[in-house]
């Protein structure tokens, strides 16, 4: 007696491609077809005839690469991604070193209250930018900040932080404050996966606690710390939130002062869209080379650093 051939149940082929049709719906409306349009507009430009009044008084038209070489050389663009370059050079690091140090230390058998201290620590990141630059930027207007006051009544210097070098560091605070609880979440869970084994065996090798972190917590969690690095980075040179809303309580702060801010200005006060396009598309550019770069540094070093 033969056996009749099992059928396959309806539908099992389309399965895979009905459960990632809603994903790659979701990727083209709000991430591939943004990107087409502003790679549209970054090569044309808007013709204005006589005094732009009028039906067919502008035109857009094909401008090429003009608005790139236009915004390569624009001085203030320039200025915003040095800025970023000193904003980022005290971020990163201290944002970073922080995360490490509060995720051994939570890391520690004999820390008490260790979920709340994971918690408090945590906390700044899920408030959100725009509240908490506007929360530190009335802590550091001189007349109404708490420690103003204070230092006032202790008779000691009063330092303006919202002018001058003092705003880097300000801004830095800002993004120090928000960032560190999720960097030390990534690297606080990777340092819960590994073995507790391997601490047992250095403990009795005669291993402290501090020869521990060195030489074995510190690199079996170096995946993340790339891996927060690397967000860091991006983060850094796309920031935007923080400078825009200090930017009403104080003169020093331009509204170019980072990448980002330019292109906001160039496309919503100047009404130069296409200025903007162009600008938008060298920052992501520049954004993908650096992320590239960085990780295929850190891949390479990785291999080099297997012993297989």
């Amino acid at each position: 007696m033969t056996r009749a051939p099992r059928r396959r149940p309806y539908g099992v082929k389309g399965a895979p491609y009905a459960f990632l049709a809603p994903a790659a719906v979701l990727f083209l409306l709000f991430f591939a077809l943004p990107i087409g349009y502003a790679l549209h507009l970054s090569f044309r430009r808007t013709e204005v005839r006589g005094l732009g009044l009028g039906k067919g008084a502008r035109d857009e038209i094909w401008a090429g690469p003009a608005n790139y070489t236009d915004a390569l050389s624009d001085s203030e663009l320039l200025h915003g991604a040095l800025r970023i370059l000193g904003y980022g050079l005290i971020v990163v690091p201290v944002m970073l070193g922080l995360a490490l140090l509060f995720a051994l230390l939570l890391d520690t058998d004999r820390l008490r209250l260790r979920g709340f201290s994971r918690l408090a620590i945590f906390l700044p990141y899920a408030i959100p930018g725009v509240v908490s630059a506007l929360m530190w930027g009335f802590l550091y207007l001189p007349d109404v900040s708490p420690f103003h006051f204070l230092l006032g009544k202790a008779g000691l210097p009063q330092p303006d932080l919202l002018d001058g070098g003092p705003l880097y560091l300000a801004l830095a605070n800002i993004a120090v404050w928000g960032g560190t609880g999720f960097n030390m979440i990534v690297i606080y869970t990777s340092l819960r996966a590994i073995p507790a084994e391997i601490f047992e065996a250095a403990r009795l090798d005669g291993c402290s606690q501090l020869q521990i972190a060195l030489r074995i917590k510190i690199p079996m969690v170096a995946p993340s710390l790339v891996l927060t690095f690397f967000f860091s980075i991006i983060a850094t040179l796309q920031v935007f939130s923080e400078p825009t809303t200090l930017k009403p309580l104080t003169n020093s702060l331009p509204t170019t002062w980072s990448p980002l801010m330019k292109v906001y200005q160039d496309a919503f006060v100047d009404n130069d869209v296409h200025a903007a396009a162009a600008q938008a598309v060298i920052i992501a550019l520049a954004t993908l080379a650096l992320s590239f770069g960085f990780l295929k540094a850190a891949n390479s070093r990785t291999k080099q650093g297997d012993p297989r």
